[in-house]
């Protein structure tokens, strides 16, 4: 058979999340930052194609046919990304890892995904990239990090939960595929849904925000921003004490339970739960 079964994708996580769990906590660190650099690639990717169309429909779209990238590249080159690691639940259900073992192993590999989505922003801010199209491109990665930072609590929760749902479905589908093409199939369409729908990816917003901060600090930028019509109070309430609080605390929170919950858990309770296997 050239794909997994569902049972046999289920067998399969519950694997992954136990050698997940039990990699040393440097290279949990280490992967986490490979996959948050590779996430922002795909987000930085998907910014410049889409910075001068002024459609959003048409920018979101054409948005997500670039971004699946990131996840491909975590999948396959080898990364530890925390949305997709709220798979892990299934381990923890099965007891065959711990709770400490899974907190342990998701705040790690937050912080590493933290670190690697903000190092590619700063090397984007200081490679001259944001200047593109006369400032443009930085006002959009303003427009776009402020945007962010405004949503409401419960909007960015919400917004987060469907956004990694299709993730995890992305990886779980991936989990299910032998041969590279399949799995960048696998990853491809749900990641684009994601994004074309406007849902709230924590990793990805680690990038996005941050590279609006950065982009912020250039007067030229702001000054584009504002004639994109981004209110000058949006743009003073983007920071890094609001990056967390206005969104990647809701937003994370909001994609544990999108993956966990009504992947993770779901799948457990279908599949694996009471079986003999």
């Amino acid at each position: 058979m050239s794909y997994l079964t569902p049972s046999e994708i289920a067998d399969f996580t519950v694997n992954a999340g136990v050698k997940k769990a039990n990699l040393t906590a440097s290279s949990q660190l280490i992967l986490g930052i490979l996959a948050g650099a590779y996430i922002a690639f795909g987000a930085q990717a998907a910014n410049m194609a889409t910075h001068t169309i002024t459609d959003a429909a048409a920018a979101k779209f054409l948005g997500g046919l670039i971004f699946p990238a990131g996840l491909m590249l975590v999948l396959m080159a080898g990364a530890e990304l925390f949305t997709g690691n709220s798979l892990m639940i299934l381990a923890l259900c099965e007891r065959r890892i711990t709770l400490v073992q899974l907190l342990r192993s998701w705040i790690v590999v937050y912080a590493g995904n933290l670190i690697g989505g903000v190092l590619v922003a700063l090397l984007i801010s200081r490679s001259g990239q944001l200047g593109y199209t006369g400032g443009l491109l930085g006002a959009v990665t303003i427009k776009a990090a402020a945007g962010k930072t405004a949503l409401p609590f419960l909007n960015a929760f919400v917004l987060g939960i469907l956004c990694n749902w299709l993730v995890c479905l992305a990886v779980w589908t991936s989990f299910g595929a032998k041969d590279g093409i399949s799995k960048a199939a696998c990853v491809f369409f749900p990641v684009w849904v994601f994004i074309a729908s406007g849902f709230e990816h924590s990793v990805a917003n680690m990038y996005y925000i941050a590279a609006g901060i950065f982009a912020k600090c250039n007067p030229s930028f702001v000054s584009k921003a504002l004639e994109a019509g981004v209110s000058q109070s949006s743009i003073d309430g983007l920071n890094w004490s609001t990056m967390f609080t206005g969104n990647l605390v809701p937003v994370t929170l909001g994609n544990i339970v999108g993956g966990a919950g009504f992947v993770g858990l779901v799948y457990w309770f279908v599949y694996v739960r009471g079986s003999k296997s």
